[in-house]
This record gives C-alpha cells, structure tokens and sequence, in this order.
C-alpha cells in the first residue's frame, strides 16, 4: 500500500496539540478512495457524505472463497478512570502497519456512546496523532446506528405495556377481532408474524375463525407478568435520574401503573445482537427471540409474540452495515456496534471483522479493539464472539500504562478531573514492579486460549526508561511474546438471583455463555481492589438474559446500567465555531 494516495505522512508537531485541533488539521480523503484501496467498488458501499460510507454486507458473499488475513485483538490491563489509550494503540498499530511496513490493513473499532462523550471519558477516536477522522463525526451521531437501536429497543417497550393494557381490558373474542381483523369480504387472516407463535403453541390452523376458544385464549392472551419484565427503556445519554421510573400515570391508562427505568443505549440488548449477528436473516431471528419477560405461568415472552420482531429488523436493516472511515494517516477503519462493555461482552462486530478479513487478504492484518481490560474484554471477545464467529486470533494486544501499574502497585487513587498525585509524575521503580501483578495476571489469562500475548506500553512524557524497563522485564517473565515501548500518541502510527438461574435453566437456556456485568476497575466486584486480588466472592445481585444475543450476563456489585454525569462534565468544552462550522472541544 506504499504507492496509494490514500496514505498520509503526518506533520508531527511537539508538544502534541488537543486531539480536536489534529483531527481538525488534516483533510480527509473522499471515502470513495480509501474504499478503492480495498478493492470496494461504488456498488459495495453507499456514502453518508463525502467522509463515510456503510459497506453492505453483499461483499462477504462475493468474498466469500478468498482467503483471511491475520487476526489480531487489542485489550489491556485493568484501566484507571483515565483510560490506558487502548484505542489509541490500535490506531497506532495499524497506521504502523498500513502506512510505514506497506501492510494492507483495517482496523476495527467500536463506535462510541455520546454517553461517555458528553460525560467524563470524553470521545473514543483514538489521540494524539493516532485518531480516526472525522473526529466529530465518529464521536457523535455517525451513521445513526445507535439511534436506530434506541428507536427499535423502545418500540419493544411500548409494545410490551400496550399489550398488557389492551389484554387487561378485553375480552378474548375482542383481542381477536382486533388482532384479526375482518377484510372488507368479512375474511380474516393471520399476519404472517403470528405463525411463529401459533408454531409455538403447536396450533397448525390457517384461518382464525377455525381456532376453538381454548386455542384462541391461548393465542390472543401473553398474560405477561408485569413483575417479569426485563425489559427497559433507553437513551444514549447518561441520565442517572432515569435508572428508575413509575410509567401508566396518565388517565388513559387507568391506573396501570408500574416501576421500570432507562438504560443507556449501547447497554440494549439490541445492541449485543448487533454486534454479534452473521446476517440480515440471523440479526431478524435473534431479535425475534429477544425476551422480555415471563407469563404469569412462567413461560419465557419474546419479541415475536409481541408481534415485533420483523419491525424491529426494519428499523436495524441499515444499521447492520460496518461503516468505513479512516485514520489520520489515511488507512481504512470499520466502525460497527459499540455493547456496553461492562454490561454486554464489549467488542466491535463480528460482521465488520470478517468483511474486513476478506478484503485485507492473506498477508493482511485486522486489528480489532476489546473493550476496557483484558478480563472483561479479551475474555469476552474470545468465549462469546468469537464462539458465535468461528474465528480465532493469531495474537493478542495487552495495553498497559506506567499510570495504571504504579496505581496497582498501592499508588493513590486517580480521579478524573483531578490532577494526577506526586507518584504518578516522577521515577517509582518499585511501585511499577508491584503493579506490574496485574499485567502478569492478564497475560496469564489471556495466554490461556492459546495465542501469542503482546505487550504495549502505551509510553508518557513522564515515564522513564528504568520504569519501562521493569515492564518489559515484568511482561517477558509472565510469559508475553515480547513486551514494546509504544509513542504513537506522540508520533502517530446471590437469593433472587439463584431464582432467576433456576427460571432460565427450566427455559432451555443454560447452555448459554455467561458473561459477567462489572466494574471495570478491578478483577473483583469492588473497584478499589487494584493489583490482582485472589479468594474473593462475586456478589451477583441479578441475572438477566440476552436470549437473541446468545449469553446471560449476571449484575456483579452495584454495576449500574446507566451512569450519571459527574460534577463538570466533557460537555462544558464543547461548541461549534459559528464561522467555520468546525467542533470544538471533543477530547
């Protein structure tokens, strides 16, 4: 890829100015020519603008015999608050690659909720002079995936509290005449839809009116328990006076009130199914498995027995195509799904990671982001993505910080907002070598499913050369391929829960892979618990099922499925310049 156009030598400037002003500095290439480095043509891909475009599933079947390129997957160590530059790294990693070693690669990255965007993470783009462009669109709405799944998720919750209202109001004759309708000959007929639940109750009839009344009682009445339900609202903003909500207050409702509550957008179900779909026809079966409750006789309720599932598919059909953009220096990224980390299994999509494997090639490499440390995303992107897509990883990318192993080690708490304490600034060999307990344990867990483990120290203008020695030395003695020093930032380059378990067992779910809902910042449940602690006890509060996605995923702690805005959050900093119409301030 050495002779494409496409490729871009930065002009490096020190000290490194604010991400916004970088990505704000270059000129991106029309998306048309970077989709033309990777042998796209214009009927692979439609454009949203001149900087994005989604490319269409079809090419994954005119690929379909080529063979794959190198797979490699990027976590990292348990983060601070901060974040450790994982994305950075792998923006890094594959400018490296793409635009120095002549590689043809695609990176593969989550898109980011405008929750930790207007929040206190800021954006996810990548920093320094390792960023993905446009920085703004990337970081705020896209291609409007995460609104198509906000508007699909909600549209299962109306359905949801509509279908108890109208069964709790009328007869059974009624909720066939109306499920039913007459035709204007006085026929009626079942929406295709609703053979999927008539299938299910082992009813083979064609024709309403030839249903007996147990047939019909059983039909027309979900009998959901409102107490059952799982299923909440979203919005991707963190709104923390959302986590719990009385609905059915209105008069028209006639008192049907009930406790529910919003979660953050990426933290839906719908987003999980996203991420792991293979196909149009697969992402319209797991939605319409979702489920959403139970009846009052225990019986699991999905989206097809609301009658929901197909348009809800309708709503994601766009969404299910990666979107391209680039990097800084002009190598192609594939931005698709972005699952609550903590929540779900936090990887970008199987679908745009295969794509990406067909048209890199042999001899190409896909680097593929997991998110927050290797416990929760590598863990997880090898035991539950990577079982649904059958693909495995040549090599695994460890990101660590001297910030992060020097807080393992018994440093003082960091805080966003705050500034950084006296250790963090100066030499601490010791401290670095006692946190380096932590990296050991997550390259001994990652090692585990049998590939190569590759260090990144994610280097600071602080850090120094005795430090990440200790790193290097730390990384090779717990068995890591090799351990490197990285500057691309600066250069580029328990009680209800047993209840629930026992509920989906009866169900038929518990083949299902588990995938834990915690804290980020610790490989126990409570955050302050740095280093590698052992002999702990998970507290699973609840357990909730993503039946479409594939997985059950306990709530360990006080994990919170929509967090909250601190004090002084990202959005003081961001504005528009009225002239330019350039964004200000994303971080």
């Amino acid at each position: 890829m050495s002779s494409s156009k496409t490729l871009r030598k930065l002009q490096v400037v020190s000290p490194v100015p604010a991400d916004i002003d970088i990505a704000n500095s270059v000129e991106p290439f029309h998306i048309s020519e970077i989709a033309k480095e990777l042998n796209l043509s214009s009927n692979h891909y439609d454009l949203y603008g001149k900087y994005k475009a989604k490319v269409l599933l079809s090419v994954l079947d005119e690929l379909q015999g080529s063979g794959d390129g190198y797979y490699v997957v990027v976590g990292g160590i348990t983060p601070t608050p901060l974040g450790e530059g994982k994305s950075t790294t792998t923006v890094g990693l594959c400018q490296a690659l793409g635009a120095f070693l002549d590689k043809k690669v695609v990176t593969c990255l989550r898109q980011p909720s405008q929750g930790p965007t207007f929040g206190i993470k800021g954006g996810a783009a990548g920093g320094g002079y390792s960023q993905v462009i446009p920085m703004d669109e990337f970081n705020l709405h896209l291609t409007g995936d995460i609104h198509a799944i906000t508007a699909a998720n909600n549209l299962l919750a109306a359905a949801i509290d509509t279908r108890i209202f109208h069964e709790a109001t009328q007869s059974d004759k009624g909720l066939l005449n109306r499920l039913c309708p007459p035709n204007k000959e006085g026929k009626r007929s079942f929406a295709n839809i609703m053979f999927r639940r008539l299938k299910m109750l082992g009813i083979s009839k064609n024709n309403p009116d030839d249903l007996t009344p147990e047939e019909v009682k059983k039909f027309v009445r979900l009998d959901i328990n409102p107490d059952s339900i799982t299923w909440r609202r979203v919005m991707d903003v963190n709104d923390r006076f959302l986590r719990k909500i009385t609905i059915g207050q209105g008069p028209e409702e006639k008192g049907m009130v009930r406790e529910t509550g919003f979660d953050i957008s990426v933290a839906s179900e719908i987003m999980a199914v996203l991420a792991l779909t293979t196909s149009l026809s697969d992402m319209r079966e797991r939605l319409g498995k979702m489920v959403i409750g139970n009846s009052k006789a225990g019986d699991p309720i999905i989206a097809d027995d609301l009658g929901v599932g197909g348009a809800l598919t309708v709503l994601m059909k766009d969404a299910i195509d990666p979107t391209l953009m680039q990097t800084l220096e002009g190598t192609p990224v594939l931005v698709h799904a972005g699952p609550f980390a903590n929540i779900a299994h936090g990887n970008s999509s199987i679908v745009a990671d295969k794509i990406a494997l067909k048209l890199v090639g042999p001899g190409g490499f896909v680097v593929t982001e997991a998110g927050f440390g290797a416990d929760i995303g590598t863990e997880k992107f090898m035991n539950i993505k990577c079982r649904y897509s059958g693909l495995t990883p040549q090599c695994a990318v460890i990101v660590a910080t001297i910030r992060a192993l020097k807080m393992h080690g018994g440093g003082p708490e960091v805080v966003a907002g705050k500034p950084l304490d006296h250790a963090y600034l100066s030499e601490n060999v010791t401290l670095v070598e006692a946190g380096c307990v932590n990296l050991a344990r997550h390259i001994s867990n990652t090692k585990a499913y049998g590939v190569n483990v590759v260090v990144a120290v994610n280097m600071f203008s602080t850090d120094t050369e005795a430090e990440l020695n200790a790193v290097r030395n730390a990384a090779l003695t717990a068995g890591a391929f090799d351990a490197v020093v990285c500057t691309h930032h600066a250069h580029g380059g328990k009680g209800a829960a047993e209840k629930q378990i026992e509920m989906y067992t009866r169900q038929g779910f518990s083949s299902l892979p588990i995938c834990m809902a915690k804290t980020q910042y610790s490989f126990s449940h409570i955050p302050s618990e740095k280093g590698a602690p052992v002999g702990f006890v998970l507290p699973v509060r609840d357990v909730r099922a993503s039946i479409g996605a594939g997985f059950i995923y306990p709530l360990v702690g006080t994990m919170s499925t929509m967090p909250g805005l601190p004090t002084r959050p990202c959005f003081f900093e961001i504005d528009v310049d009225t002239t330019t119409g350039r964004v200000l301030g994303l971080s």
